[in-house]
């Protein structure tokens, strides 16, 4: 049976519960509904099929081990929740460039990334190619600009799909765009937008509101969660595509401009990787009267990814069966957060049906 050859950019948590989500479904009935993924079979894909073949990191105490160790390794934080075997995959170190910023390292906020600027990291092109993987995705740290270009073009290079988890423009960026289409190489992105996270759920309330005539007058997101992934985007400049990602997630739904304010708020350690979403929303009803939304989520960020990068990964490789190439843009509305087109997300949800049936 064909295997999705994966290679993972990133072994934080995202990547462990992509990694743990792959073991835990892999015997799933091919007729189940698995909590967060589109379909068990993906096409001709099983979620089972996906084979881990190259990792890479920068944080000394992942490099060098095996992939189902170094899952597990700190500063992970994301719960076991499947028992993962010896992958034979030995994580690689990678371009650090602006992966990893200055706060990341001196701990002055508690936990942080141990980096060794003496270590080579590997030609991440090459390793692509000796480990035929089929698949690239990126998943380093937030505000990475350099070092996401790099993985991107070592996909390039390499004529490996790209999925881009992370809010840096490539994938919805028409240059970027053009290069991957040139390359014959599919692309997914930017930043995925999770099973039911705050971006969702957000958009779901605003479409609600203007579709049953409601004037939305402002409107706000605020998340706090305890993973290196909020600890990263404590530094403001660490999340300026962030908020520019979520915000326009929701503001293309709303045909007019709004008072708005979207993004990551707090890092609260003991959270783990619990993410506290609230969101806020006030609008006009009949009569001029204002109504007020008030909405609390709470979920485990990290696993809220995984299944979506898991159909992702799948769609980029069912893409590449069939010789198409640039950015896809139906799969990129209904997974991320900021691809090159957007689509209210049930008729996203339509376009990658007929995707995966083989329609235009």
């Amino acid at each position: 049976m064909a295997k999705v050859r994966v290679a993972l950019a990133g072994v934080g948590n995202v990547a462990s519960s992509i990694v743990q989500g792959v073991f835990y479904y892999k015997d799933a009935p091919e007729d189940s509904k698995v909590p967060g993924l589109m379909h068990v079979k993906f096409g001709p894909y099983h979620v089972g099929d996906i084979e881990f073949v190259a990792a890479f990191d920068v944080d000394e105490r992942k490099i060098g081990k095996d992939l189902s160790e170094a899952i597990f390794s700190p500063p992970n934080c994301v719960p076991k929740f499947a028992e993962v075997p010896k992958l034979g995959v030995e994580v690689q170190k990678g371009p650090v460039l602006d992966g990893v910023a200055p706060h990341m390292r001196d701990f002055r906020y508690g936990e942080g990334f141990r980096v060794d600027d003496d270590r080579p990291s590997v030609d991440v092109a090459d390793v692509l190619k000796e480990a035929g993987a089929d698949v690239l995705v990126n998943l380093v740290p937030v505000g990475s600009y350099q070092a996401s270009r790099a993985y991107a073009e070592a996909a390039l290079e390499a004529k490996v799909g790209f999925v881009n988890g992370i809010p840096e423009f490539i994938v919805s960026d028409p240059d970027w765009g053009a290069r991957f289409e040139a390359a014959g190489v599919p692309a997914a992105g930017d930043d995925f937008k999770s099973q039911l996270g705050a971006t969702i759920l957000h958009r779901t309330i605003a479409k609600l509101a203007v579709d049953r005539g409601l004037k939305v007058r402002e409107t706000y997101q605020l998340n706090v969660g305890g993973n290196m992934d909020f600890l990263n985007m404590v530094e403001e400049e660490r999340l300026k595509t962030k908020r520019i990602s979520k915000t326009e997630a929701v503001t293309s739904l709303i045909p007019y401009k709004v008072g708005v304010r979207i993004g990551p708020s707090d890092y609260v350690p003991f959270l783990g990787d619990r993410k506290v979403m609230y969101v806020w929303l006030v609008a006009e009803q009949f009569g001029g009267f204002p109504v007020y939304i008030d909405v609390k989520l709470s979920v485990m960020d990290s696993p809220n990814a995984a299944g979506v990068a898991i159909d992702a990964i799948r769609a980029v490789k069912l893409a590449k069966d069939r010789g198409l190439a640039g950015p896809l843009v139906e799969v990129s509305s209904y997974f991320f957060k900021h691809p090159p087109r957007q689509f209210p997300d049930d008729e996203a949800r339509r376009l990658v049906e007929d995707f995966i049936s083989g329609g235009k």
